[in-house]
C-alpha cells in the first residue's frame, strides 16, 4: 500500500430506507465498512456479483453521493467533507466512463461537442486550442477527426465508448474510474477496448478504479483486486493470486461463472 495515495477510502458506509409495508421498513446498507486504496500509476480492480454493492460504491468515490459514515481522499483532500464547489475543480483530475456511453452522451450533442464540453466547464485553452486537442484525442482513442460531426446515435457502440474515453480524458486526469466499461459491446469489440485502456495506461501513465465482472479484463488491467459482497470486502490481494487460488466462496462462484460450459 502506498503512504500517500492518490485516491484513498477509509470505513465508507451508505445506506437508504428500504419500501416496506407503511414505510417502516428499515434501511438497507449498500456499502457497508470499505476500505480502499489507489496509488500513483496503479490499477485496482473491484467485482461483484449483482447487489454487491459496486455502484454504490463509485458513486461515493467520485463525490456524487455522500457517505453515511467513512471518508473519501483524493490527493489527500477529503472529498466526502468538501462542499461542492470545493470538488468542483478537483474533479477534472478524476474522471468517470460509465458503461453505457449511449446513456452517458448527450443524443442532441454532436461528438466534437461532447469531448469539448468538459474542457470549456473547466476553461482549458481557446476555442482553437480546444478543436485541436478534441482531434488529438480522437486519434488518441483510435477515432477520425471526422468522426467530431456526428452525433452518438450515428456510432456503432464501440466508437461510443471511445468517444466516452476521449471525453473522460479531456481535462488530462490522473485517474480514471470505469464502471463496466466493456459489458454493454459484443465480444469482438470488448477486446478492442480492453487493449486500448492498457495501451492508454501504459502511455500516459494513468491511475485506474476498474469495476467490473469480467474477470479478464481485471486480469487485464489491474494489479490488484478486491471482491465484494453485500457491501463489503471479502476477499483482496494481488490479482493473479487473488484469482489463480481464491480462499472465498463468492470469488469462486464469480470465476466459475466466467468457465464456458463444457461440451
Amino acid at each position: 500500500m502506498s503512504p500517500n495515495p492518490l485516491l484513498e477510502a477509509e470505513g465508507l458506509r451508505r445506506s437508504y430506507p428500504a419500501r416496506g409495508l407503511g414505510g417502516r421498513g428499515g434501511r438497507v446498507v449498500a456499502v457497508d465498512g470499505i476500505d480502499l486504496q489507489v496509488a500513483t500509476g496503479e490499477s485496482l480492480g473491484v467485482v461483484g456479483g449483482s447487489g454487491a454493492g459496486k455502484s454504490t460504491l463509485i458513486r461515493l468515490l467520485l463525490a456524487l453521493e455522500r457517505p453515511d459514515a467513512g471518508v473519501v481522499r483524493f490527493d489527500g483532500h477529503e472529498l466526502s467533507r468538501l462542499p461542492e464547489s470545493a470538488i468542483r475543480p478537483l474533479r477534472r483530475r478524476f474522471q468517470p466512463v460509465f458503461q453505457d456511453p449511449l446513456a452517458s452522451l448527450d443524443p442532441r450533442m454532436r461528438v466534437a461537442a461532447a469531448v469539448t464540453e468538459p474542457l470549456a466547464a473547466n476553461r482549458i485553452g481557446t476555442s482553437d486550442e480546444r478543436r485541436r486537442r478534441v482531434a488529438a484525442l480522437l486519434e488518441q482513442v483510435g477515432l477520425d477527426a471526422d468522426l467530431g460531426r456526428r452525433r452518438p446515435a450515428a456510432l456503432s457502440g464501440g466508437e461510443r465508448q471511445r468517444v466516452a474515453i476521449a471525453r473522460a480524458l479531456a481535462t488530462e486526469p490522473e485517474l480514471l474510474i470505469l464502471d463496466e466499461p466493456l459489458s454493454s459491446l459484443d465480444v469482438t469489440v470488448q477486446v478492442r477496448i480492453a487493449g486500448l485502456l492498457v495501451e492508454l495506461r501504459r502511455r500516459l501513465g494513468l491511475s485506474l478504479l476498474v469495476v467490473s465482472h469480467d474477470l479478464a479484463l481485471v486480469r487485464d488491467l489491474c494489479e490488484r483486486v478486491l471482491v465484494m459482497a453485500a457491501g463489503r470486502v471479502v476477499e483482496q490481494g494481488e490479482t493473479a493470486v487473488v484469482l489463480d487460488r481464491p480462499r472465498h466462496q463468492v470469488t469462486k462462484a464469480l470465476l466459475e461463472a466466467e468457465r464456458p460450459p463444457v461440451g
